[in-house]
Formats: structure tokens, sequence, C-alpha cells
């Protein structure tokens, strides 16, 4: 299916590795020019090297913090400055640390709220009169737990449902120039969960990196986890005019696994 997105221009935040990078490089791989950021210099040097060999489009790598108002702001004049246009959004923060409720200190929820809340505000509203311009659209990467907690996951349960809301909200007050959407993964073999197995096995709690895959997987009907690109596929279907008529929507991607 032609998503009719080449000579686009999509921004991508925390972009630099995990679903992030896949949905950045799906989107490349249609054709868009396509700017990400991340923290560290290595990781933007990585993500720009390989985002220019998927696509065709012109490729912005910088270092940026989404947790900083001033630097998401710049990110986002850069990008409309690159490519003389923004067509779309995707925004990724990652995840703020694991623990119970009760071990979870005032300046976790704080910290927490930057990155996955008013990480998504000041991009958003910086991209906002730039996507306005032709009609745009934005899609939020947000988890499962938006609508199953998951054990040991306080903050991602809690604070990422702010997302949603504003997800919602959006999708109404932007419409009908700009399209808001987000999608809800499961677990992916990112980077991350491999060195999650990795450690286990290192461990002795696993015979090999396998059988941690499987175990990861027990409760998914698919009877596997998810590959990131399967994840960017959907982010850049949504981003495109197949999905012109989709807005508002949570999309899970997660094999099955929610139960709600």
């Amino acid at each position: 299916m032609d998503l009719r997105l080449e000579g686009n221009a999509a921004l991508c935040t925390a972009a630099t590795s995990g679903l992030g990078l896949a949905s950045a490089e799906a989107l490349a791989r249609e054709g868009c020019d396509v700017a990400v950021c991340g923290t560290t210099d290595e990781h933007v040097e990585e993500a720009r090297e390989h985002l220019q060999s998927v696509g065709d489009g012109d490729v912005l790598a910088v270092q940026a913090d989404v947790t900083d108002p001033d630097a998401v702001e710049a990110f986002v004049e850069a990008t409309v400055e690159e490519f003389g246009r923004l067509d779309h959004v995707v925004t990724s923060a990652g995840g703020p640390p694991s623990g119970p409720f009760t071990e979870t200190t005032e300046r976790d929820w704080y910290q927490a709220y930057d990155l996955l809340v008013m990480s998504y505000v000041w991009t958003t509203r910086a991209a906002l009169p730039h996507l306005r311009d032709g009609g745009g659209s934005i899609v939020a990467i947000t988890s499962r737990s938006v609508r199953e907690v998951i054990d040991d996951l306080v903050l991602s349960n809690s604070v990422r449902r702010a997302v949603i809301g504003l997800v919602k909200t959006q999708s109404r007050e932007f419409a009908p120039e700009v399209r808001v959407n987000a999608v809800l993964p499961g677990a992916h073999e990112t980077s991350r969960i491999q060195e999650l197995v990795e450690a286990a096995v290192e461990r002795g709690e696993y015979d090999d990196y396998e059988a941690g895959l499987a175990d990861w997987a027990e409760d998914v009907p698919l009877e596997r986890i998810g590959d990131p690109d399967e994840l960017g596929d959907v982010v850049a279907f949504l981003a495109s005019e197949r999905a012109s008529y989709v807005t508002g929507a949570g999309v899970p991607i997660d094999g099955g696994s929610m139960r709600s």
C-alpha cells in the first residue's frame, strides 16, 4: 500500500533508539524527510547514519532533552528550517523508573510528569502552527499500561493516562486540520528488552536468550513479543492519508495481550 508520504516532513522525539527509531525508520522508508532527537551524541550519530541508509529523504538528527521546553522548541524550529515544512509529529519519551507506589518519591512523580506529559505538551504546542499550515498528524507512542495497569509500574500506569486525555482532547480541538492518535505498545524486542533478557540469562534465570523471550511472551495470544518495525508501520499508517478518517484513537499493538 502506498501511504503517499513521499516528500512529507516528520519530527520524532526521543527517536534515536527503540520504538521511536522504528517509527522514524518506517516514515523514512515511505519517503519522508525525518528529524529525530536523542540525549547522547553517539546515539544521535548512529540514528542519522541508519535513517540515511533506509530512505531517500533528508535526515536531521540533533541532541535534545525532551524534558527541556527550550530544547524541544528549538528542535521543532530547526526541523522546519531544515525541511521548509512540518507535516507529522511522533512523540516518544521512553519510560519512567519502575517500582511500587510505596517506594516512589515525590521527585519521581514530578520527573515522570515532565518526561511523559510535558514533553508531549511542549512538542505539540510548538509544532501545531506548522501542522495546521497544510494539515498534518500527531501520533503519541504511549503504553498498554494506559488501559491495563502493569505491576510495579505505578508511574507509567498513572502518568501516561494524561497523554491519552490530551490526545482525545486535541483530536477534537485541532480538527479538521490535524489528526491526533496514540499507539499503545506491549512488549517489543527493543535494545532495552534485549539487555534485560541477556542480563537474566547471565544471572541464570533463563537457559538462553530465546527462553527469555518466550517468558516475556507467555501471556501474549500471538505467542511472541513484537518486532519494533511492526509498531513503526502502524505509526506510519496513522500519519498517512490512508488513515484520513482516524483521529482520537488509541491503537493497541500488543499481540492481543490486553484483556480489557
